[in-house]
C-alpha cells in the first residue's frame, strides 16, 4: 500500500507539473514561423492527444487526457486550425482549444489601390481559397448582389484577419460591407450645403482626394479646392483621374496631349465628376469629402517634400508652379481671354510647350 501510495503521490506530482510546464515545439517550426495544427470535425480527444504526441508536442498522451477530463472539458474542444506559441502550457493550450482561438492570418487592403491591384494582391495570396479566378468586374460585382456597379472603391481599405478555409470572396464582402457601413456613417454626419447629391458621389470624391495626398492633415483643404470647384462650375482638372482613365497606357508620364484627350474621366475636357471611383478611399479622406476645410483656395501644386502650396488665385498658383514646379522659371502669360486654370497638384507641360492654361479645351 505504501510502495502504492508513493507511486500515486510522484504521478501526481509529475502531472502537476506538465500543467504548468510550457510544450515542446517541434523542430520542424521554422524560426519566427508559427507551429500550426489542425483538429478536424469529428476528431476524438485521445485521437487529438495522440497526434500532439506524434508531432512532438507531448511526451506521451496521458497527461493531457487526464488534464482534459479532471477539468471537465474534454467534451468541450471544438475543430480549427490552431497555433501553439513559445511558452504555451497544457493548460493554456486546452483553454485556447475550448474557446475556438482559431489561428487568425491577415490581410490588409491598401489605401488608394484600384480595384485590379486589389484583386491581384488577393490572387497572389495562398492563404486564401481563390474563387474568383478569371472573374470579371461585371460578374464580381453580381456575385456580392451589386449588379450594375463598378468594383472601383467598393471595398474598404484597411487589415482583415481571417481563418483557414477563407476565400477571397468572403474577404471581399467583408470589405464591401465595411464600406457600406463607413460610408453610411459618414453620409449621414456630413457637413450642410455640399454639392455632393449621394453617397456615390462622396465616395467618387474621395477616392480623387485619396489620390492627390498621402498626408492626412491636407486631406481637409483639398477637399475644399474641389467642393468650391463643384460649386463654381469649374472643371476639377486633377491629374489622378486621367492617370486612371488612361489604363495600361499610362506610362509614369503625363503628357499635354493626356490632358486634352477627352474621356469620361478627363477632368480637364469634363465637368463635374468623373462616373466612378478611381481607387480604394479610406475613411480620412471619406471624413474629408464630407468635412472639406473652409477656404477661399481654388489650386494646390506640389511643394516636391509631400505637401502642396494652395491658392486662392490663378496669379498666386502661377507664382507657386514657377517656385515648386518650375525652380523659379518664368512662364509665357496666358492669353486673358482664353485662360483656364491649371489643375490642382498638376505640374505643367515640358518649357517646349505652352502653358497649359492657354489652353481651353
Amino acid at each position: 500500500m505504501l510502495a502504492l501510495g508513493l507511486a500515486s503521490l510522484v504521478l501526481w506530482q509529475r502531472y502537476e507539473a506538465f500543467r504548468t510546464q510550457p510544450l515542446s515545439l517541434p523542430s520542424a517550426a521554422g524560426a519566427g514561423e508559427p507551429f500550426l495544427f489542425d483538429i478536424p470535425t469529428g476528431m476524438s480527444l485521445r485521437t487529438l492527444a495522440r497526434e500532439l504526441t506524434a508531432l512532438g508536442v507531448l511526451d506521451h498522451p496521458w497527461y493531457f487526457l487526464a488534464l482534459a477530463h479532471l477539468s471537465g472539458q474534454a467534451a468541450r474542444i471544438k475543430a480549427g486550425e490552431y497555433e501553439i506559441a513559445p511558452g504555451t502550457t497544457p493548460v493554456a493550450l486546452l483553454d485556447k482549444l475550448v474557446r475556438n482561438q482559431v489561428y487568425q492570418r491577415a490581410v490588409t487592403l491598401i489605401e488608394g489601390w484600384t480595384a485590379a491591384q486589389l484583386l491581384a494582391a488577393l490572387a497572389r495570396d495562398d492563404r486564401l481559397v481563390h474563387q474568383l479566378e478569371s472573374v470579371t468586374p461585371e460578374a464580381l460585382m453580381a456575385t456580392l448582389s451589386r449588379p450594375g456597379l463598378s468594383p472601383e472603391g467598393r471595398f474598404f481599405p484597411d487589415t482583415y484577419r481571417f481563418t483557414k478555409g477563407t476565400s477571397d470572396l468572403d474577404l471581399l464582402k467583408r470589405a464591401a460591407r465595411a464600406m457600406d457601413q463607413v460610408l453610411a456613417e459618414e453620409w449621414r454626419d456630413r457637413a450642410p450645403g455640399l454639392p455632393l447629391r449621394s453617397p456615390e458621389e462622396a465616395l467618387i470624391l474621395a477616392s480623387i482626394i485619396e489620390k492627390e495626398t498621402g498626408l492626412v492633415s491636407e486631406r481637409a483643404a483639398i477637399a475644399g479646392v474641389f467642393i468650391r470647384r463643384l460649386q463654381r462650375g469649374m472643371r476639377l482638372q486633377t491629374d489622378p483621374t486621367v492617370i486612371f482613365g488612361l489604363g495600361a497606357a499610362f506610362d509614369g508620364d503625363l503628357r499635354r496631349a493626356d490632358l486634352l484627350r477627352d474621356s469620361p474621366y478627363n477632368t480637364y475636357t469634363r465637368a463635374g465628376l468623373p462616373p466612378t471611383p478611381i481607387a480604394l478611399p479610406g475613411r480620412a479622406a471619406i471624413h474629408a469629402a464630407l468635412h472639406p476645410a473652409a477656404g477661399n483656395s481654388l489650386y494646390f501644386v506640389a511643394t516636391g517634400n509631400g505637401g502642396h502650396w494652395f491658392s486662392a488665385t490663378l496669379e498666386e498658383h502661377n507664382q507657386a508652379v514657377r517656385r515648386y514646379q518650375l525652380g523659379g522659371r518664368a512662364q509665357p502669360q496666358p492669353t486673358p481671354a482664353t485662360s483656364t486654370p491649371l489643375p490642382p497638384g498638376t505640374t505643367p507641360s515640358l518649357p517646349t510647350a505652352p502653358p497649359l492654361e492657354a489652353f481651353d479645351p
